[in-house]
C-alpha cells in the first residue's frame, strides 16, 4: 500500500526546517552589499533545506523508542508504524545525497562540508549520543543546529565570515532557554523515556535559573551585530525590545503563574528569533538609506 506524501513530509520536520532555513537565507542577504546572486541563492537554500530535512528524518530513525513513549511524539510515522525503520533511512539518505549533490555541484565546496558537519553533528552526534549522555545535550549539539546563517553566507561568498560566526553564536546561546522551557513543560514524558534532559536530572527550579541566565547572555550575544558595525540602529532597537521581553519572561518563569507558562516561553522564544532574523534583514536593506550623506560642494574657506 502507498504511503501519503504527508507522512514523509513530517519526517522532514518541516515547520523546524523552515525556522532554520530562514536564518541561512538572513545569512544569504548580510554576506554581501546587495542582493545576493540567485543562483547562488536559490540552490544553497535547496541543499540546505534538503539537508536539514534528512537530518530530521535520522532524528526520527534514531528516536523511534522515545517518541512511542512521548506523548509529544507518540502521532509521528515511526511511533505509529505508518512508516518501517527502511523507507525512513533510504528517504534520508536520498535527501541527503541529493543535498551534497546539490551544493557541491550548484553552489561551493565549502558550504557543502560545512553542511554535510552540521548534518552529522545534529543527526548523529546530538541525535545519537548527546541526548542520551549529559544534561548539557542541547547545549553542546546546539552548535548544529545554529550553524545554517554560516552556510548561507557561505554559499553567497565561498568563505567563513566572522561576521557570519556572530549569527551562529545567537542561535547558540537562543537554543538552550528555548529548548529548556519545552523540557520543563515535558519533562516527565523526558523521565519516562529516560533521557537526561536539565529538568530531569537537576530539577525544575535549577533550569528556570538557567534559562535566566542564557537569556541575559543572548541579550548580550544580539547587542554585538550593532557593537562590530554589522548592523545598525534599526536592528539595535528592535533586538532590544526583543531580548526585554524574553528577559521578562523568563524572569516570570522563576515563580510561573501557572504549569503553561514554560510553553509560553517557548512559543515566544520562536517568534523572537524569527523578528531578531527580520531585524537583521530590514536593517541591512535600510543601511543605504540611513548612512549620513557627505556634503559636497562646499569648500574650506580661511
Amino acid at each position: 500500500m502507498a504511503v501519503p506524501f504527508g507522512q514523509y513530509w513530517e519526517l522532514t520536520k518541516p515547520r523546524v526546517v523552515a525556522l532554520l532555513v530562514f536564518t541561512a537565507l538572513v545569512g544569504m542577504f548580510l554576506a554581501v552589499p546587495g542582493l545576493p546572486p540567485l543562483r547562488e541563492s536559490l540552490f544553497g537554500l535547496l541543499g540546505i533545506w534538503l539537508a536539514a530535512s534528512s537530518a530530521a528524518a535520522i532524528n526520527h530513525l534514531i528516536d523511534q523508542r522515545i517518541d512511542r513513549i512521548m506523548a509529544r511524539t507518540a502521532h509521528r510515522p515511526l511511533a505509529t508504524g505508518t512508516l518501517r525503520p527502511v523507507q525512513v533511512l533510504l528517504f534520508a539518505i536520498a535527501l541527503g545525497v541529493a543535498s551534497m549533490a546539490v551544493l557541491v555541484l550548484l553552489v561551493n565546496t565549502l558550504t557543502a562540508v560545512l553542511t554535510f558537519f552540521a548534518l552529522i553533528g545534529y543527526a548523529i552526534i546530538y541525535t545519537g549520543f548527546l541526548k542520551r549522555a549529559t544534561p548539557q545535550n542541547i547545549v553542546i549539539g546546539g552548535l548544529a543546529g545554529a550553524a545554517p546563517p554560516a552556510l548561507g553566507w557561505a554559499a553567497i561568498t565561498g568563505t567563513l565570515d566572522p561576521h557570519a560566526l556572530l549569527l551562529v553564536l545567537i542561535i547558540f546561546v537562543w537554543t538552550p532557554p528555548h529548548f529548556w522551557a519545552l523540557a520543563i513543560f515535558r519533562r516527565d514524558d523526558y523521565a519516562r523515556a529516560l533521557i537526561p534532559m536539565l529538568p530531569v536530572t537537576h530539577g525544575v527550579v535549577y533550569t528556570r535559573w538557567q534559562i535566566l541566565f542564557y537569556t541575559v547572555l543572548l541579550l548580550v550575544a544580539t547587542v554585538l551585530p550593532w557593537a562590530t558595525g554589522m548592523s545598525g540602529l534599526f536592528y539595535l532597537g528592535g533586538a532590544l525590545v526583543l531580548g526585554l521581553v524574553f528577559l521578562w519572561y523568563a524572569w516570570k518563569l522563576l515563580d510561573p503563574p501557572d504549569e503553561f507558562f514554560a510553553m509560553r516561553v517557548f512559543n515566544y522564544s520562536i517568534v523572537y528569533l524569527m523578528a531578531l532574523f527580520a531585524f537583521l534583514l530590514v536593517d541591512h536593506w535600510l543601511q543605504p538609506w540611513l548612512a549620513p550623506v557627505p556634503l559636497i560642494g562646499f569648500e574650506r574657506i580661511g
